[in-house]
């Protein structure tokens, strides 16, 4: 599904990322890990286009993602961003249908279709109760399933996540993570998410790829990734790692600088 070879990226003289070398295969859920600057965010954003590499290059499904069109990328790629504003007073399905907006010629309204696929996505995510809400009403969590509807709207293969379970509460943390393990799991969507909080990819994620200074670390499952000398060596901080009592994945602690 996606092969990165030898890519490099710098922000005017600021090299972000290093000789990085992935093959991530379809149906797969990958969690990016990794201090803050470490390159989580400039990843996914050369993945979905909007950054090109300094060098090197990212090939989505054999074509080399610089040589194709915005049109074509959105067709197949969807993104959660970290941050999402909207200005205008939309309502949640107005929102949901911007995801329809790569399969529209210009001027086009939407059709049959389009709206079928936006109604069932905010069905999937469980918000047709909300569809007639003003978006800028709702609260973070509500806000965050409408983005991720809007995503299911394009009808993606790929699905990208930048922090998807940022500022919200635990509750609306375990919502977004079972509904994209649901997407995963029921339409085989591959889903490579960036994201802080090591148990969570622990739990949900089946391999996660560890970023340090712009560089992989290492890539591998849960319980072969997530040691205590690993997450030491990487973050700089002190943890037990002992094993979920219900999920048998790798449970991090933070051991106190007393």
């Amino acid at each position: 599904m996606i092969n990165i070879k030898q890519v490099d990226f710098s922000y005017g003289k600021t090299p972000v990322l290093h000789h990085i070398d992935l093959l991530v295969q379809e149906g797969e859920m990958v969690a990016l890990l990794g201090p803050n600057g470490s390159g989580k965010t400039t990843l996914i954003k050369l993945l979905s286009g909007v950054l090109r590499p300094t060098a090197g290059d990212i090939h989505l499904n054999g074509s080399i993602l610089g040589r194709m069109k915005r049109k074509q990328i959105a067709q197949c790629v969807a993104v959660v961003p970290q941050q999402f504003s909207m200005p205008f007073a939309f309502n949640l399905r107005e929102v949901v249908l911007l995801g329809r907006t790569p399969f529209l010629s210009l001027f086009s309204d939407e059709g049959e279709q389009d709206r079928r696929v936006v109604e069932q996505a905010i069905e999937l995510i469980g918000l047709a109760p909300l569809k007639d809400r003003f978006f800028n009403e709702l609260s973070g969590g509500e806000r965050q399933k409408a983005i991720l509807a809007m995503a299911l709207a394009q009808e993606p293969k790929v699905l990208l996540l930048d922090e998807p379970t940022a500022h919200l509460d635990i509750n609306h943390q375990v919502e977004i993570l079972d509904l994209v393990k649901r997407l995963n799991r029921e339409q085989g969507v591959t889903v490579i998410a960036a994201i802080h909080d090591l148990n969570l990819a622990a739990i949900y994620f089946d391999r996660l790829i560890l970023l340090k200074e712009g560089r992989i670390f290492t890539d591998g499952n849960p319980e072969t990734l997530l040691t205590a000398e690993t997450i030491e060596e990487v973050f700089a901080t002190s943890v037990h790692v002992s094993q979920h009592p219900i999920t048998r994945s790798p449970h991090v602690a933070i051991i106190p600088r007393l």
